[in-house]
Parts: structure tokens; C-alpha cells; sequence
């Protein structure tokens, strides 16, 4: 089956950059990628590639050099729709907020009406493919709902969870570890689907990195590969509150432990918290699937997952209370970062939310700066979570696009985002403008703590001991 037009619905953060480097790999391929938000589109169109909505090293260099020829953005759905032989859905699958479920189950409101609309629009047969990361079993209710639309369209439904990481996701395309496909291996259609999937990432990458199951496999594949990832962040997290307590330092031993060729070295570096879209949304599905099926010991092993890693943020925000002397009240803490992790400008579940959250219900007054992320991005973040008005969110944090601007007369400092130009400040410099003691809390074991206390700076970060200004080496410990 030759594939002449793919369509992706859903412009974000899996459907832009996967669907990029899929038309630069296939330019006999064309590829619209389809969104209702005209804004979001209209960046993607942006005469400026570097304007594009998504913040990825390399992805505006992909974007330029198929944009036009075979990649294209677009509002009209029904006419992607209607000329694709294949169909991606890369839409939102939140964590529900209400209902049966809610706070742990899938939403999936999204995929469901993506359905329909393939089904209301679709006159020739498709291949329907899931992007998004979906509970185990979706692809049954996909097919339910394409198969009952009675016009005589056939469909085969795919699973093709993604796997790649934000801030290498362009890396992460070019050369993946795999690429997994999940369908129907029963019948001479279901495999016909998969092999013309198959054919397209077989453009660039090597027959034995494209794995195929069968779709459930796919499915759950997904939900346990991140799993297992966070499982590992919050595993090094809980280590380093021990290691505060006892004066080991967890970045050797992430060390040690990572040169044990059974455990590898990678998700071990001991943090303020993970965030990012996946990692608790996957995560708390897998706990409500567990539960669901009356599997409560495995629910309750995934859920300290999560546990662990709210306690892990609101550990530090309250160290940070306690070592400026029991108060913040007034206080100005300037924020070095707010996207979830480095070279990316997303921000869902990002530690940086959290910990604002909790020294902003303490009064203190917090100033943030972040190289990618957006003013009205920020405060979005923290008007989500609806703990105070959107004028008091406004009143209270402060967002600055200079680094030394934000640091000024601060009372301590929060490194939220491990981005590699906070190593690079003039850190004598900010010193010089912080009230007195100036305190640095390092929530990602970014900077150098020993060279911060030379210049005058008390210093803490996750895991590691203390290092403090000579002249305050009695004060009361300032571990986090």
C-alpha cells in the first residue's frame, strides 16, 4: 500500500515536530498537520521560522526545509481528512478533572470527537493511527466508532505511541532507540496497515528499530516505558532527602550506582521534581487501569510514584521557608527557570508551578525569569490551578526577561530549570545586587556550590551537602 497523503490532527507538542520530520524524510510524502486553535496554526505558518509555537534544538531548521514543498499547517480538517490515506491523531489526553475517574483516568473527549469526524468526513478507506498516549484498549473504542458509520469506509487502526523526550525531540525523531507500531496481526488488512506505516519510517531508519506488536501491546508499552522512567527520578529523589540526613552527597552516588551496568547511569540525577506532560499523566492511567481491574497492590506501588515526587516539590518550597528564617512573607524569591526542563518552552507539571504555588500562599513575592517560556504562559500555569484570583496571581509573582533584573534585591534565589546559561552568569555580579545573607537553592544540581560560597553566597541543593559562607558555617543547616 503506497501512502500518498498523511494527515495529523493535533499542531503540539508530538504532532508538530514528529509530522516535521516525517515530511523532510519522505518528500514524496504530503503531510498536513491540523489543528482548530487558528492561532496556534498561524505560528506554525509564521514567515519566521523561528517563530513556530514549539521551542525544539533544530526543529525551525526542519520546520524551513519542508514547510511549502510537502509540509503543510492548516484549520481545515475536513479536507485533510478526506484526501489522507493515513491518519494521525495526536490530541490532548488530559487527566480528567471530573466524574468517574477524575483525577487519575484518561480523558478522552478528544479522540473520541476526532473520530467522529473521520467517520462524519471520510469516503475512501483509512488507516487510523494513535499518537496520543491512550489507555490500554482505546484502539477497540476507535474502531467501534468507525465501523458503525455505516457508509462502507473500512478502517484499520494502528497504535504509534511516541517515545520522544522534549528538548531532543528532534534528535530523538532522526535516530530513536525504536519505533513501535501496534495493529491487527490477524488479519491480511491489519498487516497491510502496519506495513505501510512501517514503509514510512523505514525511509531513515533501519528495519530492526521498527518493532510491531499487536496494539494492546503497543498501547500499554507507552504508559510502562514512562513509568519506569519516572519511577527512577522519584527512586534518586527519595535517596536524597536521606542522603541530606546522613551527609552523602546523591550525585555520587547516582555515580556508583549508574556505573552498574544492570542499573545505567540515565534518570538518575536527583531533582526539585519531574514534570512534563506525560510522566504523571501515564502514570496515574496506569494506577485507574490497575484499580479498575481490582488490582489494587499494583495501583498502589505506581501511585508512590507520584507521591513521592509531590513530596519532593513541596519539600523544597518548604526549606526554602525554613532556612529564610521561618517567613517569606514579603520576601522577594527570584525563579531562574519555569519550563519543566531545559531547551523546551513547555510547562505542564513543571516543579516550577508548584513550588510558586506553595511560597506564594506563604505571601512571599516571587519574580520569575525563563529564556523560552512566555509572560501569559506563566501566569496560564498558576490561573490553572485556581488556589488564588487572577489578580492576586498577577500582583503577587512578577515575570522579568532579564536574569540579573529578577536576582535584584532578592532575598534568595531558586533554580528551577537546569538551562546551561545559569551556569554561565556573573554570579559575583548577582551577589553583589541580593540583600543579605543571599541564599541559593539549586533544584536541579546545576551550579557549582563551592565556587558560589567563595564568592559569599549559603548554598543548597537536592541530595548534596551544605555548603555556606564562612562566616555563617554556625548557622542552622540549609539542606534541602
Amino acid at each position: 500500500m503506497k501512502i500518498k497523503n498523511i494527515c495529523c490532527i493535533g499542531a503540539g507538542y508530538v504532532g508538530g515536530p514528529t509530522m516535521a520530520v516525517i515530511a523532510q524524510k519522505c518528500p514524496e510524502i504530503n503531510v498536513t498537520v491540523v489543528d482548530l486553535n487558528e492561532k496556534r496554526i498561524a505560528a506554525w505558518n509564521d514567515d519566521n521560522v523561528e517563530n513556530i509555537p514549539i521551542y525544539e534544538p533544530g526543529l525551525s531548521e526542519v520546520v524551513k526545509d519542508a514547510r511549502g514543498r510537502n509540509l503543510f499547517f492548516s484549520t481545515d480538517v475536513d479536507a485533510a481528512i478526506d484526501k489522507a490515506e493515513m491518519i494521525f491523531i495526536s490530541v490532548n489526553t488530559p487527566t480528567k478533572t471530573y466524574g468517574i475517574g477524575k483525577g487519575m483516568a484518561a480523558d478522552l473527549k478528544w479522540i473520541e470527537l476526532c473520530a467522529r469526524q473521520i467517520a462524519r468526513v471520510a469516503t475512501t478507506d483509512k488507516i487510523v493511527i494513535e499518537k496520543s498516549t491512550l489507555p490500554v484498549r482505546t484502539a477497540a473504542a476507535l474502531k467501534d466508532i468507525l465501523d458503525h458509520t455505516g457508509n462502507g469506509v473500512k478502517y484499520q487502526i494502528l497504535s504509534n505511541p511516541e517515545f520522544l523526550a522534549e528538548g531532543t525531540a528532534v534528535e530523538d525523531l532522526h535516530a530513536p532507540d525504536r519505533v513501535l507500531i501496534g495493529g491487527d496481526r490477524e488479519t491480511a488488512e491489519g498487516k497491510t496497515a502496519m506495513q505501510a506505516l512501517v514503509d514510512v519510517y523505514a525511509h531513515w531508519l533501519p528495519k530492526e528499530r521498527i518493532l510491531t506488536t499487536n496494539v494492546w501491546s503497543s498501547e500499554l508499552s507507552k504508559l510502562t516505558a514512562n513509568a519506569f522512567l519516572a519511577q527512577r527520578v522519584s527512586s534518586i529523589n527519595a535517596m536524597s532527602e536521606l542522603c541530606e540526613h546522613t551527609g552523602a552527597d546523591v550525585n555520587e552516588i547516582s555515580k556508583a550506582i549508574g556505573m552498574d551496568s544492570r542499573i545505567g547511569s540515565k534518570f538518575l540525577k536527583a531533582s526539585v521534581g519531574f514534570g512534563g506532560s506525560c510522566f504523571q499523566k501515564d502514570i496515574l492511567n496506569l494506577v485507574y487501569i490497575a484499580k479498575s481491574f481490582g488490582l489494587n497492590e499494583v495501583a498502589d506501588y505506581w501511585e508512590q510514584v507520584i507521591i513521592m515526587n509531590d513530596y519532593q516539590k513541596r519539600r523544597f518550597a518548604a526549606n526554602i521557608v525554613k532556612t529564610l528564617f521561618n517567613t517569606v512573607s514579603g520576601k522577594k524569591i527570584a525563579f531562574l527557570g519555569w519550563a519543566f526542563k531545559k531547551d523546551t518552552n513547555d510547562t505542564r507539571e513543571s516543579a516550577a508551578i508548584y513550588v510558586a504555588d506553595y511560597l506564594l500562599n506563604e505571601q512571599a513575592e516571587v519574580e520569575v525569569y525563563d529564556p523560552k517560556v512566555t509572560e501569559e504562559q506563566i501566569y496560564a500555569d498558576l490561573d490553572y490551578l485556581g488556589s488564588r484570583s487572577e489578580e492576586e496571581n498577577r500582583r503577587l509573582l512578577k515575570v522579568i526577561k532579564d536574569p540579573y533584573e529578577v536576582c535584584k534585591e532578592a532575598h534568595g534565589i531558586a533554580v528551577l530549570t537546569e538551562w546551561d546559561e545559569f551556569k554561565t552568569y556573573d554570579w559575583q555580579r548577582i551577589y553583589d545586587c541580593m540583600l543579605k545573607p543571599a541564599f541559593v537553592f539549586d533544584g536541579r544540581n546545576l551550579l557549582d556550590l563551592q565556587k558560589l560560597a567563595k564568592i559569599g553566597f549559603s548554598t543548597a541543593a537536592v541530595g548534596r551537602p551544605i555548603v555556606l559562607q564562612e562566616k555563617m558555617a554556625e548557622e542552622p543547616s540549609l539542606a534541602i
